[in-house]
């Protein structure tokens, strides 16, 4: 029923999209973060056809489930400082379940998959200007249902994870601590955020977003101590594991004063990420009416319109 649903709902964005009709019926998706398997594992050197197979065997050791229900893909992270004699890989592996749930919907709205990638692949690709990291970078997508962590460093994805904290939540917890209703709580927190401190009403909605926002804060904390614990396949120009600089994107980074105020508790450089960043401005006829916080929910969209340009 779900899948039918969303397929009807892709229908009508086709049918009903306002000014140049979309004329092609290929597209490129990105798949659920939260199911997906992601390990940086090291091989020989050695060609492409026997890295493949390769892989398939060094797999085991790292999903825990049968191959056989698992779509999995991978690809060679190339590193800054090629003095190697071994090669770092990008594992990447969903169940075939949900990959297969994702190509019906999508054939059943008369469109044509091109690729299907993890919605990090998309974000980065996004954010990260010319997919180059010189030191390692922490991606937080705060978006709808969940935040998700990224690190990228050199040429790829080194590591994700997800959360539950959401700008849903952040939300509920305004309107729970007001006793108002969601769409009450979602006009305060896009007016005041954690800028409020002049308003009696403003205070109040900084002190209902403080709980949730000192788990984020946690959890930003715990999945950095992880990282650069467990980090060593970087191969970068000036190695380093620390992780100095955090981008926020999602509409969750929109949050008046969020950034300021993880600068605060973690002590490191953050800013909002740019999606355009990664698009040149002479390969577009016009800008699409779309403003720079509008375009933060956009994110992971972005990214995969610049993998279909490349496809």
């Amino acid at each position: 029923k779900e899948e039918k649903e969303l397929a009807d709902i892709l229908k009508r964005i086709r049918n009903e999209v306002h000014g140049t009709k979309i004329q092609t019926p290929c597209v490129v998706a990105s798949l659920p973060e939260e199911q997906a398997f992601l390990q940086i594992i090291q091989l020989p050197r050695m060609s492409k056809d026997e890295l493949e197979s390769a892989v398939r065997f060094e797999a085991e050791n790292y999903i825990p489930y049968s191959l056989d229900t698992m779509e999995m893909d991978f690809e060679r992270v190339e590193p800054v400082v090629d003095h190697l004699n071994h090669a770092d890989v990008l594992l990447a592996a969903l169940p075939k379940a949900t990959v297969d749930s994702y190509v019906a919907v999508l054939k059943s709205a008369g469109l044509i998959p091109l690729a299907l990638e993890i919605e990090s692949s998309a974000v980065t690709r996004a954010l990260i200007q010319n997919e180059t990291a010189p030191v390692p970078v922490l991606v937080v997508d705060l978006g709808a249902t969940r935040t998700s962590f990224i690190v990228f460093a050199g040429y790829g994805l080194r590591f994700t994870a997800s959360i539950a904290v959401s700008s849903s939540q952040l939300t509920q917890s305004i309107a729970q601590s007001l006793s108002i209703r969601v769409a009450e709580a979602e006009a305060l927190k896009s007016q005041y955020g954690l800028e409020g401190e002049d308003s009696s009403v403003g205070r109040k909605v900084s002190e209902a977003l403080a709980p949730s926002l000192a788990d984020l804060v946690l959890q930003i904390k715990k999945h950095i101590s992880y990282y650069e614990s467990h980090s060593g396949h970087e191969h970068l120009e000036y190695p380093t594991t620390t992780i100095q600089k955090i981008i926020l994107c999602g509409g969750g980074a929109n949050l008046r004063g969020l950034a300021r105020f993880l600068l605060r508790e973690l002590h490191r450089e953050v800013s909002i990420g740019n999606p355009w960043i990664n698009i040149s401005s002479t390969s577009l006829k016009e800008l699409p009416p779309l403003s720079f916080a509008e375009s933060l929910r956009y994110t992971t969209a972005f990214g995969l319109a610049l993998r279909a340009h490349i496809t």
